[in-house]
């Protein structure tokens, strides 16, 4: 998976926008505007935070080492994840996107997943 495919799978979900509030080289995925990705956009190792089940990170970083702590964020919420190499199944990435998706959802009020219809 490459910058473009991540970002276009990613807006492809419902209630996704993209912004760069972190300054020009920081894209971030927000559902509802409630992050849930974030990738450099300068970096040669393209490589994205995801939210992720504390419990499921701590496998899924004994299991790969391409995926690690979140860099710059919440060490037990959050994983980095490096894709470039491709040495990760596209199918993983997806899936670690869709918890990650799946995660905020399911951490919003239920007037804000209906106001968004989520």
């Amino acid at each position: 998976m490459d910058l473009l495919t991540f970002r276009e799978y990613c807006l492809k979900k419902p209630a996704v926008t993209e912004t760069l509030p972190f300054g020009p080289t920081t894209l971030v995925l927000k559902v509802a505007g409630k992050m849930f990705a974030l990738t450099g956009l300068d970096e040669a190792d393209f490589r994205i935070n995801l939210k992720c089940n504390p419990q499921r990170a701590i496998e899924l970083r004994e299991r790969h080492p391409e995926i690690m702590q979140g860099w710059h964020m919440s060490k037990a919420h959050w994983n980095t994840v490096h894709v470039e190499g491709g040495t990760l199944p596209e199918s993983l990435v997806r899936e670690l996107i869709d918890h990650s998706y799946d995660l905020v959802v399911a951490g919003m009020t239920k007037k804000l997943r209906a106001e968004y219809g989520l």
